[in-house]
């Protein structure tokens, strides 16, 4: 594969003319972009991070129109790949943001959010993502190939270039898929075995010690890898083991302290972590998040003035060629300007004509950022939450100078931000999607058309899945701590009415700050003290898996081969979670008669039930057959 734009060759030639834009690709894309969109949506509340959905929908792809179709088309996976991912962006930018106005709507400041309101902020961010990478694609993905790695990008196509392995690989992502959901409907269906295993330290009052034993927790651990997961697992050690167990020595004799309201002897552990450490932890978070933007200021600033210089070179070609055809400038100018009215005129986005300026003005500017660092650093690297941050600020600080202040200001702030949040990870998937497109031949205008379906499928569902999601468990519960939603209430809250205990959220800042200084990754670290320890500690289990299978005497060859094969198959395991936790939420708030759910009628934890003894004994089988299925991948591929 040639690095030089003027001599590199598609897989697929351009003058050459395959399926791709078919009903069958696009019915797959839009069934894994719901699918993973949701997934991603439950994950992301429950753990505060999301996965790429792009391989794996590549994989299943290919299962189905390989395996089960008997077609033999690369570019419909890639279209299936481009449709399914844009679900797993729109879920991020979604549940970073918009959970917030659940949680006010449970404080009684505002009516629940409608579907319809979710929907066009979902919308709207995800088509103006796509509407302002298009003009960038030829600058960043065709001038600058081979300088621009495109990590996640170059890898979907490696695998699609793979495609004859196709079988085998999208078997991995179903069985972990069929266990994961097994497993989820048994320990929080039925109720067979505890999903946590947890122990209050009398002898260290304050402190707790347990572990969540969910598929997805070993799935996000072993694909974020040892490291990360311990810096998760170190930052809720500190919330657990050092400021809790402080809060309850110093507070044992006072009465109750802002913002508790019963004295702080008669606080539990987890009540300890809700009604103190959760601030703290969001201090962490939001200071994190403006860390990691501060450090990408020069790369920011640079990239912008290379994307804007590249485009607004002469890149206007009379060739016809399939491969290098994009939606044209004029439609996609039309479609930034009828947003941009309907935001400011659609009641269902509380702001004003500014408000409308802030979107198109920071939108654009955070995709171009994005689209450029995710070709630099991979989209896993990409300080989303960092720029909603910033937005999220200066919106509030702008909305409360021209006098939009109270509900309507917090809930526009909001709006803006969950637009922004969208807009900048629709631009990330979108260009990485183009990559892998650039390379396997596809053709860019089918693929930006696949990625607005996608946008626009994913966007339908997630007003959904957020609406029941908060109807079975509710927004900032244990099952659902929504930690990115959380602090960004209280961003807002605390710039318009300064009604936050400021002192709890400058030692998170402080905390985070002295982190940065002893060069650990704050982002990680500051979600592990917001989250409880025992859900860092399932994710470390997954840690380990991975540290055990990365330190095996094989070849490199082999070792690459066990690592891809447990990557599929615990992105198996979060999807197949995420799929009946859903499930499960329905069951939850369907009434069979008055007072009796179907979550009642299987629950069986009242007749029969495991222990904690039993969901440990579980859990370390399901780790131990993770560890099989990468090594039993890995020699696969020396038998070949």
């Amino acid at each position: 594969m040639s690095n030089n734009k003027n001599d590199f060759k598609p897989y697929i030639p351009a003058d050459r003319i395959v399926p791709e834009f078919t009903v069958t690709s696009i019915l797959i894309g839009i069934l894994l972009a719901i699918v993973f969109g949701a997934a991603n949506a439950y994950l992301g509340l429950r753990v505060g991070m999301t996965i790429s959905a792009s391989i794996p929908a590549a994989v299943i792809s290919m299962g189905v129109i390989r395996v089960i179709l008997r077609k033999d088309s690369i570019l419909e996976n890639n279209m299936v790949q481009t449709i399914g991912s844009a679900g797993e962006s729109v879920a991020a930018g979604a549940i970073f943001t918009l959970p917030a106005l659940f949680l006010w709507a449970d404080e009684g400041t505002i009516d629940t959010p409608s579907m319809l309101t979710i929907f066009l902020v979902a919308f709207v961010g995800g088509i103006l993502g796509v509407a302002f990478m298009v003009p960038l694609r030829q600058a960043l993905i065709v001038e600058e190939h081979g300088t621009l790695p495109f990590p996640e990008g170059t890898a979907c196509a490696e695998v699609l270039l793979a495609g004859e392995e196709g079988g085998s690989k999208a078997g991995t992502v179903f069985t972990g898929l069929g266990i994961a959901a097994v497993y989820k409907f048994l320990t929080e269906g039925m109720f067979l075995f505890p999903n946590e295993v947890n122990y209050d330290i009398k002898s260290y009052s304050g402190s707790a010690i347990g572990i969540q034993v969910l598929p997805a927790l070993a799935g996000v651990g072993y694909i974020c890898g040892p490291k990360i997961s311990s810096y998760m697992l170190a930052g809720g050690a500190l919330s657990w083991f050092v400021l809790m167990p402080s809060i309850a020595l110093f507070g044992a004799d006072s009465q109750a302290i802002f913002p508790g309201t019963v004295p702080i002897v008669e606080l539990a552990p987890g009540d300890l972590w809700d009604t103190y450490i959760r601030y703290i932890g969001a201090g962490a978070v939001a200071t994190g998040g403006v860390i990691s933007l501060i450090k990408s200021l020069p790369l920011i600033v640079k990239t912008f003035k290379q994307a804007m210089g590249s485009l607004g070179k002469n890149h206007t070609t009379s060739s016809t060629l399939r491969t290098e055809t994009d939606i044209p400038m004029p439609i996609l100018l039309v479609m930034i300007l009828v947003i941009a009215i309907a935001i400011w005129l659609l009641p269902a986005f509380p702001v004003s004509p500014i408000g409308a300026l802030i979107v198109v003005v920071f939108g654009f500017f955070f995709a171009t950022v994005s689209s450029r660092m995710v070709g630099l650093i991979g989209s896993s690297n990409n300080p989303v939450s960092g720029m909603a941050i910033a937005t999220l600020i200066i919106t509030t600080l702008l909305l409360k100078l021209t006098g939009t202040t109270g509900t309507l200001g917090m809930t526009g702030a909001i709006a803006i931000g969950g637009i922004i949040c969208v807009v900048a990870a629709i631009a990330g998937d979108c260009s990485q999607d183009l990559k892998t497109g650039f390379i396997v031949g596809a053709t860019p205008k089918k693929q930006q058309m696949g990625e607005m379906i996608g946008v626009g499928s994913s966007a339908l569902a997630i007003g959904f899945v957020l609406q029941l999601l908060n109807n079975a468990w509710g927004y900032g519960s244990a099952e659902l701590p929504a930690p990115q939603a959380t602090m960004m209430k209280m961003l807002v809250e605390g710039i318009m009415n300064a009604e936050l205990p400021w002192s709890l959220i400058m030692i998170g800042v402080c905390v985070a700050i002295t982190m940065e200084i002893l060069a650990v990754p704050v982002m990680p670290f500051a979600v592990g003290m917001y989250l409880p320890f025992s859900l860092s500690a399932g994710i470390m289990a997954g840690g380990v898996v991975r540290f055990i299978m990365d330190k095996r005497r094989v070849s490199e060859e082999e070792k690459k081969a066990s690592v891809e094969s447990g990557t599929l198959f615990t992105s198996g395991l979060i999807a197949g979670e995420g799929l009946m936790g859903i499930l499960l939420a329905v069951f939850a708030i369907i009434e069979v008669k008055e007072g009796t759910y179907i979550a009642d009628i299987i629950n069986i934890s009242d007749k029969f039930s495991l222990g904690q003894i039993g969901s440990l004994v579980i859990f370390i089988l399901l780790l131990v057959f993770l560890g099989y299925k990468c090594i039993v991948g890995g020699k696969a591929s020396n038998n070949k």
